[in-house]
């Protein structure tokens, strides 16, 4: 299984129980899809450099999750359909190496 994180933005308008909720959402499609999540991290709002699709900024949290590199594809059609989801964008995290013994 390879590590990856995804960086999702939710609009701007959402509550915050539904948030949690689409949050939640995420989270299942990446374990209905075989995977398991490591870490959730909430970034917050933030404003976009530019308006995109009539919006000027979103709530942004990252998923880090594991899961097989054939599954990726289909996930992020998934989270296309999604109508809670603003933009989502899913990259290979890299592998952090123990440190050497001396």
């Amino acid at each position: 299984m390879n590590k990856y994180e995804a960086m999702i933005i939710f609009p701007e308008s959402l509550k915050e129980e539904v948030l949690d909720a689409s949050l939640d959402k995420v989270v299942a499609e990446i374990e209905k899809s075989g995977g398991t999540v490591e870490a959730k991290t909430r970034l917050g709002r933030r404003s976009f450099a530019r308006p995109m699709d009539k919006q000027t900024g979103g709530q942004y949290m990252v998923v880090t999750f594991r899961l097989e590199g054939e599954k990726i594809t289909a996930l992020q059609g998934r989270f296309k359909l999604n109508e809670e989801i603003f933009r989502a964008q899913i990259v290979r995290a890299p592998e952090v190496a123990a440190p050497a013994a001396t």
